[in-house]
């Protein structure tokens, strides 16, 4: 029996996205025990560190550190004392469970002192995001990053672009980019084969709509500059708010912000897109972006506009109808 000890900066029960899609699979089908380590959880009911592992119908065992203190950074990279526990807890719950041969998938650098603390066989690291570019990343991240390219048995890339900006780092560096459920949102090609959600806007209007995380990647100004040209078109935005303050989001009438959604209910939504929407700003943070919901809107037979992403244009360019400004993006929607 190999133990995948997953060290993610994502949290399990989060967007549905790369890591659950993976591991799920990986755990239903082959002989691993799969263990995903988040980021420390405050809580109120403990007076001292301490592990909570929890097990989903997927045969993934959910690590998380719970402190009674609130840990603003993730796993504790700025704290030494909390990455210290958090590795000590962790060494003796896998001795507990009888872990012996182990494999270390990461999805982020701040991982680093896992791998360091944890006897494995293999490492396996999966760049499924440029995070040196999000926002709030610790300065350390490329030294970090460096570290692990390095060290790694095997490195997968999520996109076109960081299979590029990686290779030269490791010999065994592979483009692997995210697939979809083809099925799963193929059955929102038939908008009538699900009743129209009660929080989608009615109205006469068409309606335009995205899902996935709304952070700094997203084009606010894109958002307001719309809804003000075409006050008859339904916006509708599908997902958490993250790494900004809420209050920063564009408002308008015909602006909708409808928050997560679970993954089993995305088709019903994106059947009653009459547009689907990549309105990404053009950044640092999304220089390497290879978006995969372009894929499920595409399994759908929706419209595409996006902003030139460059893996968007390179790979989906003859079907995405790429603007390049606010009044292009109207353009392209019409």
């Amino acid at each position: 029996m190999t133990d995948l000890i997953c060290i993610s900066h994502l949290r399990w029960d989060f967007v549905w996205q790369r890591p659950q899609h993976l591991l799920s699979r990986l755990g239903q089908h082959y002989p691993y025990r799969i263990f995903f380590v988040e980021e420390p959880v405050a809580s109120q009911q403990v007076s001292s560190p301490q592990l909570r592992v929890t097990h989903t119908e997927d045969k993934v065992s959910v690590v998380q550190l719970l402190q009674p203190t609130p840990q603003p950074t993730w796993i504790g990279h700025s704290d030494p004392l909390t990455a210290l526990t958090y590795q000590k807890l962790l060494n003796d719950y896998l001795g507990e469970v009888g872990s012996q041969r182990r494999l270390i998938w990461l999805y982020t650098p701040m991982g680093w002192h896992f791998v360091e603390s944890i006897t494995h066989h293999m490492l396996v690291y999966d760049v499924m995001d440029e995070l040196s570019a999000f926002k709030g990343a610790p300065p350390q991240l490329r030294e970090w990053e460096a570290r692990m390219l390095a060290r790694a048995n095997l490195v997968f890339t999520g996109g076109v672009s960081l299979y590029q900006s990686r290779a030269s780092h490791n010999t065994s560096t592979h483009l692997f980019p995210s697939g979809v459920e083809i099925e799963h949102f193929a059955r929102a090609a038939n908008r009538y084969a699900f009743p129209r959600p009660a929080d989608l806007p009615s109205g006469s209007g068409p309606v335009l709509g995205y899902y996935g995380v709304i952070d700094e990647r997203m084009d606010l100004p894109l958002l307001a500059l719309m809804a003000a040209a075409r006050p008859d078109w339904q916006i509708v935005l599908i997902g958490p708010v993250a790494k900004i303050d809420p209050a920063e989001l564009p408002q308008a009438p015909n602006l909708h912000y409808l928050g997560m959604k679970p993954y089993a209910s995305l088709p019903a939504y994106l059947a009653h897109f009459d547009v689907a929407l990549v309105p990404f700003a053009i950044n640092a943070a999304t220089r390497y972006l290879s978006p995969t919901k372009t894929l499920e809107y595409m399994a759908a037979h929706k419209p595409i506009v996006s902003t030139p992403i460059q893996d968007i244009e390179a790979l989906y360019g003859e079907v995405v109808r790429i603007a390049v400004n606010a009044p292009d993006f109207v353009e392209q929607v019409e």
